[in-house]
């Protein structure tokens, strides 16, 4: 068989989305409903996926971060960084990525709001 086996929807674009495409709009489901909830509080938060984290040799930790929050500080905005790799890692399934995915974010936006993951979760709340 010769071209694709499967025929793009718009010309001259892969019809079949890659894993790191994927994960990214998996991300984006995630953060897009939560954000909106608590944007009042949260103020301006950029979200990323990242590959894999930045490891120094020297790490002695036994696991490897899944995520990283850093708090915005003199009008830079606070970074929520999903590290792709590591959370592929650990799920079986997709319905375990998704889980996994929005216990992260949902835990470090706790963490940025000094909430509990179940206020957090809680659509009542703004």
């Amino acid at each position: 068989m010769r071209g694709p086996g499967v025929r793009p929807e718009r010309p001259g674009t892969p019809a079949l989305r890659t894993a790191r495409e994927r994960f990214d709009q998996l991300v984006l489901d995630v953060v897009t409903p939560l954000d909106e909830r608590w944007q009042r509080r949260l103020g301006l938060v950029e979200y990323a996926v990242e590959d894999a984290p930045m490891i120094p040799d020297d790490w002695d930790e036994s696991t490897v971060p899944l995520s990283s929050l850093v708090r915005g500080s003199s009008g830079e905005p606070t970074r929520l960084v999903v590290f792709r790799r590591p959370v592929e890692h650990r799920a079986e399934s997709r319905a375990e990525l998704e889980a996994l995915v929005h216990t992260i974010v949902v835990e470090q936006l706790a963490d940025l709001l000094d909430l509990t993951p179940e206020q957090v979760e809680d659509s009542d709340r703004d």
